[in-house]
């Protein structure tokens, strides 16, 4: 007889509460928006539109609960994976030539970068496990994983650096984990930072955002720029909800709610003060109207789906469920702390969705299949 698997219900009902309470931050934070906007005219249009996909999400990642993971240790699944994620960002670079970002068919939109997530997680778990007695050899196990990696980071960070970056994250750290020695380490840790100054600076309204962090006042540029074309060429790459009038409202909002909170529906930031309250900045809602005890719960969230990722990967007794568990972890929990710090005002500012809180079909379901996978590792480890 097969052997029944035991639930790990802390991770499942954790990961239950935080789609239902997702749901519900996004009614507050969107209905009175959605109530104005002459295409909707209905409070219930986001929220509604969120559940559906919370509903969809659910059933994939309870599809991927019960499959045994190692069903998707195969070449076929590996390489479709990686290779459909690769198709998708080539045609949305067409496709939606102003922000390379979605694909739309009628009503519905897909974002490819999100699902290039689990796919990229996926093959990284099978590629290392497959070369894990040559991991260090760069002829055969580098410069192919350079090449695919790569390809995919490319292809992201056109339109999404967020994104990218936590793609870089969760392989940086199967690598690590897998045993890549250090001087190949360095070497990858220096070429990722000479491509994220590259793509900053590459878009002006990336480097603005940077500069606004670390120099609000451009009193630090106007030193040596003393023509002002800098500042000035900066400036003009900015639409008015990249300043820094963003980051102060949310800011704002997260100071008013104290440690309780003002209620649920009673936040005043989302008021038209807020831009993308529902999505880039959701967690601010969520620091208004639950107060310091709902950050922290958020924050809490996060950290035991953290936990029981570390725990599943180090409990599993094969090397594709352990990195499987570890890019699943990374991709999750370095994305929310990402979209916290940018609320708090520790980041630039990013346009990056909190994981099951945030308005948005593609990051539900790219949230909750690699949560369905992460589920079906911990729970065979036992």
């Amino acid at each position: 007889m097969a052997q029944r698997l035991k639930t790990d219900w802390i991770l499942f009902v954790t990961v239950l509460v935080m789609v239902f309470g997702g749901v519900l931050i996004v009614y507050s934070a969107s209905s009175i928006m959605a109530q104005m906007d002459e295409h909707f005219r209905s409070e219930w249009h986001y929220v509604e539109r969120q559940a559906m996909w919370g509903l969809i999400s659910l059933g994939i990642m309870m599809a991927l609960k019960n499959m045994h993971y190692r069903k998707l240790q195969h070449s076929a699944v590996a390489m479709s994976a990686i290779s459909v994620a690769l198709f998708l960002l080539a045609v949305v670079y067409f496709a939606d030539p102003a922000n390379h970002r979605w694909l739309r068919v009628g009503p519905v939109g897909v974002q490819p970068s999100e699902l290039a997530k689990p796919a990229l997680v996926v093959f990284l778990a099978f590629f290392v496990t497959w070369r894990a007695r040559a991991i260090n050899n760069p002829r055969y196990t580098l410069v192919p994983a350079a090449m695919a990696v790569g390809l995919v980071l490319l292809a992201v960070v056109v339109a999404d650096l967020g994104t990218a970056i936590v793609l870089g994250a969760a392989a940086a750290l199967v690598f690590f984990v897998a045993g890549l020695e250090w001087r190949y380490c360095l070497i990858v840790g220096a070429l990722a930072g000479v491509g994220l100054i590259f793509f900053v600076a590459a878009k002006p309204y990336r480097l603005a955002r940077v500069v606004k962090f670390f120099d609000p006042q451009f009193k630090v540029i106007e030193k040596w720029d003393t023509g002002g074309k800098i500042k000035s060429r900066l400036e003009e790459s900015l639409a008015a909800s990249d300043t820094n009038y963003q980051l102060e409202q949310s800011k704002i909002a997260v100071g008013a709610g104290g440690a309780t909170g003002l209620g649920f529906m009673n936040g005043r930031q989302k008021l038209l003060y807020l831009p993308e309250a529902h999505k880039d900045f959701i967690y601010a809602v969520a620091g208004e109207e639950l107060g310091l005890i709902g950050s922290v719960g958020l924050l809490i969230g996060f950290g035991v789906i953290f936990w029981r990722g570390v725990r599943a990967s180090l409990r599993i007794n094969d090397d594709f469920g352990r990195y499987l568990a570890l890019g699943l972890t990374v991709v999750v929990v370095v994305q929310g702390f990402m979209h916290m710090s940018v609320v708090l005002g520790m980041m630039p500012t990013k346009g990056i969705p909190l994981p099951m809180i945030s308005y948005g079909g593609s990051s539900l379901v790219s949230t909750l299949a690699s949560l369905g996978m992460l589920m079906n590792v911990s729970e065979h480890a036992g």
